[in-house]
């Protein structure tokens, strides 16, 4: 029997620092902090507890026993960077990708998890302008880690389509809801990850990436979900950058009820089946292309359906675990992100009624990335 998970989360977010009077990219969060660093304060049972999160572009929660805690955490963490970057006369938005500013544009300095992936001369690496929002879900036993990574690969694509907000690159409307992901994919060990019969495995997967070099370290494994590489957690690195708050708790309550239903079945000894990487990554394309308006694929049944319809499936799949892990109202935002569109659907609504204008849809995300905080 395996170990029960935690299941606990964290959430990390990667900002855009933006300058309020060109609309550009001003600079990532690390060169604004300098040396400093933000204290987040929260409550507990005991009185005030302060937080250290270092100065850095990507920024996480600390470990949330549920849902409602990441949400007190998020909120938190988004008032500081914004009250940090306001300090300073700059704005603050989240989305997959800035849509004005070029990764050619000298002087825009990039994460630093990329800056050490490939001497920055390379075009691979100045290209990757790109944000993200990550999920972790505590998952202790790593053969049980390993075994809902192998499943829940196939609902990768599902979730995918409820945070789509990178539209536009470099001043142009891509014609793609998640062009992040794209841009992500470049990168070696990136993408859907591959099927492992055990945690075993894996490790020998590693050890031999390693030892022939072609790895530095564990975190050069890319991958849409990956176990990370010194917490005992599952990482969902899919998401682009969840432009407001009831965006991003909702992609993080359908991330924990869909790996405690997955739990739940191998409980009972049963397992949604495991799909192949080449097919998920067939849905994952849709999902990249059409976001929440296109169709994917039911390998079950062999037939195309609504990506929309196939995400409320998903959510009524999960449901029993919802009051359990008393994250009702964080998902149900998910069926509104159903009817009236992701962040990338909201901009696209803005750009046709500016006229093509992108630094209106800037100032949106700026608007929407406020919501909830202030």
């Amino acid at each position: 029997m395996f170990q029960e998970p935690s299941l606990n989360i964290g959430i990390s977010e990667e900002y855009q620092i933006i300058d309020p009077e060109t609309r550009e990219l001003r600079s990532i969060i690390s060169r604004v902090m300098d040396n400093e660093r933000l204290i987040l304060r929260e409550q507990d049972a005991e009185g005030e507890v302060q937080v250290e999160l270092p100065a850095t572009l990507e920024m996480g929660t600390p470990v949330c026993a549920n849902i409602k805690e990441a949400r007190q955490a998020l909120i938190q963490q988004r008032k500081g960077v914004m009250k940090l970057a306001h300090d300073r006369g700059f704005e603050v938005a989240l989305a997959g990708t800035h849509p004005i500013t070029s990764w050619r544009k000298p002087g825009i300095p990039r994460p630093g998890h990329i800056e050490g992936l490939v001497a920055g001369r390379d075009m691979l690496a100045q290209r990757l302008l790109i944000f993200g929002t990550h999920v972790h879900i505590g998952i202790e036993d790593p053969e049980l880690r390993i075994d809902v990574m192998n499943v829940i690969r196939y609902m990768v694509p599902h979730m995918l389509t409820l945070s789509t907000s990178s539209p536009f690159w470099s001043g142009r409307n891509t014609g793609l809801k998640s062009y992040r992901n794209v841009l992500l994919e470049n990168l070696p060990r990136s993408g859907i990850p591959h099927h492992f019969a055990s945690w075993g495995e894996y490790r020998q997967y590693v050890d031999m990436l390693m030892a022939t070099h072609c790895i530095d370290h564990e975190r050069q494994i890319y991958w849409d979900v990956r176990p990370h590489w010194r917490l005992p957690t599952l990482q969902f690195r899919v998401f682009d950058a969840c432009t407001t708050v009831d965006e991003a708790l909702a992609v993080a309550a359908l991330v924990q009820a869909t790996v405690a239903w997955l739990v739940e079945l191998r409980r009972h000894n049963m397992m949604f089946r495991d799909y192949t990487r080449s097919l998920v990554a067939e849905n994952k394309w849709r999902a990249v292309r059409y976001g929440l308006d296109g169709k994917l694929v039911d390998f079950g049944k062999e037939q195309q359906f609504s990506a929309k319809q196939l995400v409320r499936e998903l959510l009524r799949l999960v449901d029993p675990m919802v009051d359990e892990l008393d994250s009702r109202d964080e998902l149900e935002f998910a069926y509104s992100i159903i009817e009236q569109g992701n962040s990338a659907d909201r901009q696209l609504r803005v750009y046709e009624e500016n006229d093509h204008n992108l630094r209106a849809v800037v100032d949106h995300l700026i608007l929407e990335t406020r919501k909830g905080v202030d």
